[in-house]
């Protein structure tokens, strides 16, 4: 037996998957009056330049990692984004259609950032309370917490043992992070664009590893 006992680098456990949940890189600008494409009802932006190079840096800073698995949602952003870490890695995204981003109702396809920018009344409610669901026809945060954890655990069902990139939303990294920490509703929005959260799933046990690492930009 040795005399020594050291300090050991965190390992995930037996069967737990860990998944590093990336935020899509920055999309075109709204234009008022004119709305994003739109896919199942939901604004559906393209990114722009700036976008793109964070796409590529999100490639360079994970080419060598040893990822299993590459997810995407719906929403172009995020096969945009996934494409060159895709491409380095010869490895095909698959879509997961429950972690496509909070629905706005009616303030979707742009709409919402002009409302954001002029603090209309029900985005001041909606921060104060912490629901989407003040918006008019938005989603609720349960609604949307609820199918957030379901696609994330069943990513993790498929990858047991395996390191999994997932290019998302900021609302979805928002709702994951607080249902891992049990923090409030909110209390992880604002993840930037191109940055790189990670949670380890194990059953139904969620853990925060990372959030919003941006060393790469």
């Amino acid at each position: 037996m040795s005399n020594e006992a050291r300090q050991h680098r965190f390992a995930p456990a037996k069967g737990a998957c860990d998944i590093l949940l990336i935020r899509h890189g920055e999309t075109q600008a709204a234009v008022r009056g004119e709305s994003f494409p739109m896919v199942d009802g939901q604004g559906d932006p393209a990114l722009r330049p700036e976008g793109e190079a964070q796409a590529r840096a999100v490639a360079e800073r994970l080419k060598q990692h040893a990822i299993d698995a590459i997810y995407v949602t719906t929403m172009q952003r995020t096969h945009q984004t996934a494409a060159p870490l895709a491409a380095a890695l010869g490895i095909t995204p698959r879509v997961e259609p429950d972690l496509r981003e909070v629905f706005l109702g009616e303030w979707d396809g742009g709409e919402f950032r002009f409302r954001a920018a002029e603090n209309d009344p029900a985005i001041v409610r909606a921060r104060e309370k912490e629901c989407w669901g003040e918006l008019p026809g938005a989603e609720t945060f349960t609604q949307l917490q609820t199918r957030v954890v379901r696609g994330l655990r069943r990513i993790a069902a498929a990858h047991p043992d395996q390191l999994v990139a997932v290019v998302v939303h900021g609302g979805v990294v928002g709702a994951a992070l607080s249902y891992a920490t049990g923090s409030r509703n909110f209390g992880f929005n604002g993840a930037d664009n191109g940055s790189i959260s990670r949670v380890v799933i194990h059953g139904t046990q969620m853990t925060l590893r990372g959030f919003n690492d941006v060393a790469h930009l």
